[in-house]
């Protein structure tokens, strides 16, 4: 399927998939929507050490936010992305993130990002460390693994079944008890599947450009 670089709003790059007519993040900025909906929402919940498990890590804009974070914070991150098809070279060239993020004494991380080996955990820093496993996200087997998990998956407009219960019941295991979910997505019926699973879930002010989202919690009395 074709893929092709695109400028959002904040001046940040995505990637577009024009015969879905979608993105890997929003048309309203991408760096905008990656802090709000995974750093202030998600990470600003912790604060020396945290387990994350990305669904999608695509472009690894989220990720290495949250690596610049980790070094800013003086936290320790073990980062697990998961992502069934792998951006390629050609893209990661397009992508400005480290020129947007004002990240040039970091640059060699977000190359890193890509070039170390899958299934495999990897050093970053002394704070970061990062495991890119090429996996379809229904057969995640994580159990009681993960503190955060950043959900962001592409929209139920084209892959309905990644916002149903059965995905969910997979990302409920995944996280350790008081364990968080944040998405940037907002429709009722994801809401209510995750509701249907265990998670409590709340709305939250969107990111720039939509008005919602969704945080849920793993809380066992």
């Amino acid at each position: 399927m074709k893929r092709e670089i695109i400028i959002t709003s904040d001046g940040s790059t995505s990637i577009n998939l024009p015969e879905l007519n979608e993105q890997y993040h929003s048309k309203k900025g991408a760096i905008q929507e990656a802090y709000h909906v995974f750093i202030r929402m998600g990470l600003d919940l912790f604060s020396d050490k945290v387990a994350i498990l990305e669904i999608g890590f695509g472009t690894g804009l989220n990720a290495y936010i949250t690596f610049l974070e980790s070094e800013r914070r003086n936290m320790i991150v073990d980062y697990t992305g998961i992502e069934a098809y792998p951006v390629i070279q050609e893209e990661i060239a397009g992508l400005n993130y480290v020129s947007q993020l004002d990240a040039e004494e970091y640059r060699n991380v977000f190359e890193d990002f890509h070039n170390t080996e899958w299934e495999a955990k990897q050093t970053i820093s002394k704070r970061f460390s990062l495991t890119k496993r090429k996996q379809f996200f229904n057969d995640i087997v994580d159990d009681n693994s993960h503190d955060l998990i950043y959900y962001d998956a592409f929209g139920s407009r084209v892959q309905p079944e990644l916002w149903g219960e059965e995905i969910f019941t997979i990302m409920y295991k995944a996280l350790k008890k008081d364990g968080v979910l944040v998405t940037y997505a907002a429709k009722g019926s994801a809401r209510r599947a995750m509701e249907a699973v265990g998670f409590t879930v709340e709305r939250l002010a969107g990111p720039p450009g939509k008005r919602e989202m969704l945080r849920a919690r793993k809380i066992i009395e």
